[in-house]
């Protein structure tokens, strides 16, 4: 049995179903989140509603969850949460739950955006040049070295809140008085596609890609994209995930500026345009499934359709009472 537990479920209905697909018969799949409104949480075959992840006590009620539970495997669908679970890995291998996912070296320097920028820096990786100290930017700025507009954004922060597009330096001035831990970052005019990756958990290495350009964007989220191959690309994204070492599911952000690719920004966790990955056959829940039960995968070719296009609409669920399945 492969009993999957899915922490911070929110609106990611498909991610539960996906898993309950893999798992029908050999296991269950158990989620969580900290409102009784996450709608995910009805997909699930078990849920619990917990306390918010800052509160003291929230690591060993989800140690509770995975011993009651019999969790082979406990993963979540949001960034702060990444972390944490990394922190504490060992105590849930003691009680023989795998944390799907990346360490927490690699979890912390993928959430700090001017980390990760040193790290791509001295790795000679392409990437949007960025700024923490606001002078070192005018002073760019009056060599020529760079330019407006830019994106100013928290060196620490996700799904593209607080982002502002500035074309001036009193803007800067003004974003920067009223805002601690703000970068500034160069705009990179340029194609943006997302990578769904798969590194495995037992080799250290990128066994899935799944790429897409895409098209229209809201929320921080990919709301339209097309599928596409390029194995430069390929190649790219496996030398830079596994010189990182990230483990499990990431989501990679990448540009194409003058047929060069530079990587912006990483979540390592399901990205919610991975369902266009998987109506299109790349099956990352099977490859989690493996890893549980104890096999390698193997590096897979890319095999799916180009110019398959996703396009996500609104649905709704409809909740009377809400404690089915709730323990």
């Amino acid at each position: 049995m492969s009993n999957i537990l899915v922490l911070s479920v929110g609106t990611r209905n498909k991610i539960i179903q996906y898993f309950k697909k893999e798992l029908q018969g050999k296991g269950k799949v158990i989620a969580t989140d900290m409102s009784r409104l996450a709608p995910a949480l009805y997909e699930a075959d078990a849920f619990y509603i917990v306390p918010r992840m800052t509160e003291p006590g929230y690591i060993e009620k989800i140690l509770e969850i995975c011993r009651t539970e019999k969790i082979q495997g406990v993963l979540s669908l949001i960034d702060p949460e990444l972390s944490l679970l990394a922190e504490n890995k060992d105590r849930f291998a003691a009680i023989g739950t795998c944390v799907i996912g990346s360490d927490y070296e690699v979890c912390e320097r993928s959430l700090n955006k001017w980390e990760m920028y040193q790290w791509l820096e001295e790795h000679h990786y392409r990437c949007a040049k960025s700024y923490v100290n606001k002078e070192e930017f005018f002073k760019d700025i009056e060599k020529g070295e760079a330019k407006y507009p830019v994106f100013v954004k928290p060196v620490c922060g996700s799904a593209s809140i607080a982002i502002s597009k500035v074309y001036d330096r009193e803007t800067i001035e003004l974003l920067f008085q009223h805002n601690a831990g703000l970068m500034i970052q160069e705009y990179l005019e340029g194609q943006e596609i997302g990578a769904d990756c798969y590194i495995d958990m037992i080799s250290g290495k990128l066994v899935s890609i799944f790429t897409k350009k895409k098209l229209v964007m809201r929320a921080g989220e990919t709301d339209k994209a097309e599928s596409f191959i390029d194995p430069k690309l390929n190649e790219l994204l496996s030398s830079f995930a596994e010189e990182m070492g990230y483990r499990g599911q990431i989501d990679i952000d990448v540009f194409e500026k003058d047929e060069n690719y530079y990587i912006s920004e990483v979540n390592p966790r399901f990205g919610g345009g991975y369902p266009h990955a998987y109506e299109c056959g790349v099956n990352h829940m099977k490859l989690i499934v493996n890893n549980l039960e104890g096999k390698e995968n193997e590096k897979q070719e890319p095999g799916y359709d180009e110019g398959v296009y996703m396009m996500k609409y609104n649905e709704i669920s409809i909740l009377n009472g809400g404690r089915e399945n709730e323990k």
